[in-house]
């Protein structure tokens, strides 16, 4: 028996999901660290065009978002105060192109109290039924824009993975309240996974839709939900034909997506590397690029691509 919890309301009737046998599906993504590329946040708004649903659970924002580390906007108009676009945290219940019910949680990633959250979604995934969580992210990596999205997938499970990871190694990583949330979800016995797209680090804060639709694309194969992915998979053409055409340009950029091209090719290729320790073999160059060198011959890259629009247009709709 879980513990009560605090900070999320949770409605009491949802009839959509009361007749389902083993309950729905919640995906989840927020905004903030684990989203390169906003390759969740353009999956969300790409759900949310197609099924806006409606709000079952709401938590207590006041309780986790730091306030004076992400302010909110507000409106400012000639002598007063117009309006305040408040924080918000909810659980949606929509349905995909099948007219199956899911649950989609958005909003900040916590800053505070993640164990308090943990607990919340607790509550909402055992009163509401949830068969399987999963989460959606996205980090920046050395990755070429020319190869297919890389995805790391993961779970509480091996049997709920859908593909094997290429990178088999151990590695330490700065923790995530949705990282937190699978573990936590582990240990109390219920289902939980996650997809994480590899997004070419030089365009991580510009959008990239080609890692929305593979990462929704890779969902709809562990839940079994349907979606229209044409748009996501159209935007992210035509981005591609944005970055190519800047990239041909500069024969110094050409060069470092070359070489990203050897490593990543290097690493999705066959090995031979131990099996038991899962050590992989290295790229055959070299003169891989570093960080700081990628960081040099990109900068004027960059400054030809447009920056992902913030208008209040573009974001979810949080409205009941």
């Amino acid at each position: 028996m879980s513990e009560p919890a605090r900070h999320v309301h949770i409605v009491d009737d949802v009839p959509e999901i009361d007749g389902l046998e083993t309950g729905p599906v919640l995906l989840h993504s927020l905004e903030g660290f684990l989203d390169a590329g906003n390759a969740a946040a353009l999956a969300t708004r790409h759900l949310l065009a197609q099924s806006p649903g409606r709000v079952v659970a709401t938590f207590d924002v006041d309780a986790f978002y730091d306030y004076r580390a992400r302010r909110p906007p507000m409106t400012f108009a000639e002598n007063r105060y117009e309006s305040y676009e408040a924080p918000r945290l909810v659980v949606r219940l929509c349905h995909d192109s099948l007219d199956s019910p899911y649950l989609l949680m958005h909003g900040p990633e916590p800053d505070t109290s993640w164990e308090g959250f943990a607990v919340a979604v607790r509550a909402v995934v055992e009163r509401l039924r949830a068969r399987l969580t999963v989460g959606m992210g996205a980090v920046p990596m050395a990755v070429p824009h020319t190869r297919p999205v890389m995805l790391t997938n993961h779970a509480t499970d091996p049997s709920l993975l859908v593909a094997d990871n290429v990178w088999k190694g151990r590695i330490r990583v700065p923790a995530s309240a949705q990282a937190l949330l699978e573990l936590r979800l582990g240990e109390w016995g219920h289902p939980a996974m996650g997809f994480v797209a590899h997004i070419p680090h030089y365009v991580a804060q510009f959008d990239y839709p080609s890692a929305a639709a593979t990462m929704l694309g890779s969902v709809e194969v562990a839940t079994g939900l349907q979606w229209d992915l044409d748009p996501l998979e159209a935007a992210g053409q035509a981005r591609m034909t944005e970055i190519v055409e800047q990239i041909d340009d500069s024969e110094e950029v050409r060069e470092v997506v070359r070489g990203l091209e050897q490593q990543y090719d290097a690493f999705t290729r066959p090995r031979t590397g131990n099996a038991e320790t899962g050590d992989l073999p290295l790229a055959d160059e070299p003169n891989l690029p570093t960080g700081e060198e990628l960081g040099e011959e990109f900068e004027r890259f960059l400054a030809g691509l447009d920056r992902p629009g913030d208008k209040p247009n573009d974001r979810p709709n949080d409205n009941d």
